[in-house]
């Protein structure tokens, strides 16, 4: 089966790639444009295992400028990765890039799509999309975005609606929560805490860090995202990928403690706008349609994290 997978060099794209090739029937082309928040270097890196493999092609192309008819030749199933992510660095004169690679970038690779046959086209989206719930989110609640990041990804979803709609699109859509794991971006709680323990250098909180995340190791996203491969009846669907376990900021940090062998200095910042106190996925859906079922514990998760950090950044 021919797959395209948009932002490969991304750190779930990457992971996504190694699982849909571990299948001898899968041949993927990877693209990717080097944007975004995570180095160069790091996301050369996550290609490593990918860019000698006789079934992977990659461009380094951008989804503004790439010739897209000729790309989607032959392709029966499109997942849709790329994007710039990140509630933060959303605001203000910042949003600009968001709009391109998040809306623009993603009614671009649709329009393309539009008249291909397509068996799926997979278009990954997120928990910000909910902004502040209570209790466990299904995807049928009310879609409220805290942050111009979550309006750009929840715009991309409406986009797969209507192309859904009047062109008779397979869409499915999933939503992610909090991913984290080796390749997480350099921007990221987890990668920021890690490093910042490990050199001892004091740790940026903002809030008091009672906050929650329903965390979701990268094997368990991409387990998911392929078994959506060879299910049926999911055309339509919008599905929530969650983690094992939900956890407080403040307990994932003494897990780091707890692995790194030291003790954090933290900075208490004010509480981010865009960012929901707390998230927490129900994924039943994903259960039910998808046999889905998260493995990694927040200890296992954290664990593999730091061997990767510690790695590439020689600590």
């Amino acid at each position: 089966m021919n797959i395209l997978v948009t932002g490969a060099a991304g750190f779930i794209g990457s992971h996504l790639c190694e699982q849909l090739l571990m299948n001898e029937q899968n041949t993927l082309i990877g693209i990717d444009t080097f944007i975004g928040p995570t180095p160069k270097a790091l996301k050369h890196a996550n290609l490593q295992n990918l860019l000698n493999h006789p079934r992977f092609k990659f461009l380094n192309e951008n989804l503004m400028t790439a010739d897209l008819t000729q790309i989607l030749q032959d392709v029966a199933i499109i997942y849709h990765l790329a994007g710039i992510p990140g509630v933060r660095s959303s605001w203000g004169t910042d949003f600009d890039p968001y709009v391109t690679n998040n809306i623009l970038a993603t009614q671009r690779l649709l329009e393309a799509a539009k008249n291909k046959p397509l068996q799926k086209f997979i278009y990954a989206s997120t928990s910000s999309v909910y902004g502040e719930q209570q209790g466990k989110v299904s995807e049928h609640s009310y879609l409220t975005p805290l942050s111009p990041y979550g309006i750009t990804k929840l715009t991309g979803e409406y986009l797969c609606t209507v192309y859904r709609k009047s062109f008779n699109m397979p869409i499915v859509t999933t939503r992610f929560f909090t991913v984290y794991g080796p390749r997480q971006r350099p921007d990221m709680a987890f990668h920021r805490f890690i490093v910042q323990i490990l050199k001892e250098e004091p740790i940026t909180l903002f809030g008091d860090g009672n906050q929650s995340r329903d965390f979701t190791y990268v094997s368990d996203c991409v387990a998911g995202l392929s078994m959506i491969l060879n299910k049926d009846n999911l055309i339509g669907q919008t599905i929530n990928i969650g983690g094992k376990e939900r956890a407080t900021v403040n307990r994932t940090l003494s897990i780091i403690e707890k692995f790194t062998g030291k003790k954090a200095t933290i900075q208490y910042l004010a509480t981010l706008k865009g960012e929901p106190k707390h998230t927490w996925a129900d994924i039943t859906k994903a259960q039910n349609l998808l046999g889905y079922a998260p493995k990694v514990t927040l200890n296992e998760g954290i664990a593999k994290e730091i061997e990767y950090i510690r790695k590439i950044y020689h600590l």
